[in-house]
């Protein structure tokens, strides 16, 4: 027998390395079945007023799972928690026994000997080793065995419970992953002002038709979450939603990811692939940028317009397909069209149902709603205490311009979740650009620029003509990012041209932070 207890003292080593409860408790109970021959036993939980069933092994083992006692009912588990001793009984005799839950089985209980599950001296369980010999004859009871037993149970004890507690927090970490998750693929869209209500008006008429639509507004108003939105409220909510930026990519490429190309279309071409449109079949895409779109690539997308066609590149065949068009520019295609810069009939196509967004300046009201949110939103991924804004710090936020529009008021959200160590966000902990922002939403320095402009204006031309066309262009958009502390958004805006061109060519002239004047 000695050597029985070596051997499983082994296993139970084995089994301190084992974090899943459930993985452990069935191979502790099987352990202790085999070094006293038993042939059933069973593991119970202590929770609230209840005594619940968690593992059984053995003869009706079936039936003990998952059953649960209650705590002011008789139960060999239950006197054995509260007293928090090992106990041996004779289930015939002994009142403790309680005989309505074996009173199913077939084969009966003739000896049980339970042991209280532990930590730190208080019971949380029990654990029971039964005999179903009609003479209890298998249960070995002699002092010697039940000491070394006894010790076993204990160790186990508290890697049980260590499972459990590492279960349970794993459990809360899946949840609080799920949630983070949620936050995260949850695009909501707030707002109070009757300029968003207008537009949100006809997004939900929108919604209902499978017309194509067009949404207009600045960088940053949102027009990807009310794609998303148009395209999840519509019939084809359970099909692909998928998006193509046609800013900043060249001609041949866009066509590759719109249409889709056949095996040696092109160098690198080592096999078909299916475009944009063709994987959206049934579902919706999303042009955004489409002021940005070549005039080739915009030719190929008339002909899905009209006729729900697609040609890949290098195919001489032509490929039928079904989708819904969003498309979304910041651009002026009224007046792209006049200067032909953009397909007057492809314009008409797209632009069925129009929809503007305003720009956050035009949406005063929205501003501290909008904080609002994404502080609650930005401290829940962060798992930090939510944080608030001053009221002085609301007056700031409501007064400034925002160029870049909602993502830009995002941005600053993060960057004072990042900054800002109290609870409290107060005015002084604003960026000096908004701090120095008055009620028209310029700031304190226009008239000072200005002024110094109209001064240094002649001295200026005369710099400018002895530079080159590449050093005049790289010393102007450093000047521009420094002006506005490197922020793309905001330079981009103050030089008149798209953002993403604009960083394009930061990337071309190998701008970046550490770069000085020419």
């Amino acid at each position: 027998m000695h050597n029985e207890i070596d051997e499983s003292f082994q296993e139970y080593y084995d089994l301190f390395r084992e974090l899943d409860p459930e993985v452990l408790q069935k191979k502790f109970l099987n352990a202790l079945l085999k070094m006293q021959n038993g042939r059933r036993g069973s593991i119970w939980i202590k929770r609230g007023e209840t005594y619940v069933c968690v593992e059984a092994a053995g003869i009706d083992s079936e039936d003990i799972v998952g059953v649960s006692l209650d705590a002011g009912a008789p139960s060999i588990v239950g006197w054995v928690i509260e007293n928090g001793k090992m106990t041996v009984a004779k289930p015939g005799s002994d009142r403790r026994h309680n005989r309505e839950m074996e009173a199913p089985f077939v084969v009966k209980s003739s000896l049980i000997l339970c042991f209280p599950l532990q930590i730190d001296k208080q019971a949380f369980g029990a654990v029971q080793i039964i005999d179903t010999h009609p003479d209890g004859i298998h249960l070995n009871l002699d002092s010697s065995q039940l000491s070394p037993l006894q010790t076993l149970v204990e160790v186990c004890s508290i890697s049980l419970w260590n499972a459990m507690c590492y279960s349970r927090e794993q459990k809360k970490n899946r949840r609080l992953s799920s949630t983070l998750s949620r936050i995260k693929t949850e695009n909501t869209i707030i707002g109070q002002s009757k300029a968003f209500h207008a537009s949100m008006e006809l997004v939900k008429s929108y919604a209902d038709t499978d017309f194509n639509v067009l949404i207009t507004g600045e960088s940053g108003t949102g027009k990807e979450l009310v794609a998303e939105r148009l395209h999840k409220a519509s019939a084809r909510g359970d099909y692909p939603f998928l998006i193509q930026n046609c800013s900043a990519i060249p001609e041949t490429l866009l066509e590759s990811e719109l249409f889709g190309y056949k095996k040696g279309a092109f160098t690198g071409a080592t096999r078909d692939r299916a475009g944009l449109f063709e994987a959206a079949d049934g579902g919706t895409v999303f042009l955004d940028e489409i002021g940005d779109m070549p005039m080739g690539t915009q030719a190929g997308l008339l002909r899905v317009l009209q006729k729900n066609e697609i040609k890949p590149l290098g195919s001489s065949r032509v490929q039928y397909i079904n989708v819904k068009i969003i498309a979304a520019t910041n651009k002026d295609l009224v007046g792209m069209v006049r200067e032909n810069q953009f397909r007057q009939d492809l314009y008409y196509r797209l632009s069925i149902l129009p929809v503007h967004l305003p720009p956050l300046r035009k949406r005063k009201e929205d501003i501290p709603l909008l904080a609002r949110h994404f502080l609650n939103t930005e401290c829940k991924k962060a798992t930090i205490p939510e944080k608030k804004l001053s009221a002085e710090a609301k007056q700031h936020l409501v007064a400034y311009a925002w160029p870049g529009n909602i993502r830009e008021l995002e941005n600053l959200i993060r960057y004072l979740i990042a900054t800002v160590p109290n609870e409290d966000i107060k005015a002084d902990d604003l960026p000096e650009h908004i701090l120095k922002t008055g009620s028209n939403g310029l700031t304190g320095h226009t008239d000072l620029m200005n002024s110094e402009a109209q001064t240094n204006g002649a001295q200026c031309l005369r710099d400018i003509s002895a530079m080159t066309w590449p050093n005049l262009e790289k010393a102007y958009v450093i000047a521009l990012m420094e002006k506005f502390n490197w922020n793309i958004t905001w330079a981009a805006k103050a030089s008149g041209i798209n953002r993403s061109t604009f960083a394009s060519r930061m990337r071309k002239l190998d701008i970046n932070r550490g770069t000085g004047p020419s």
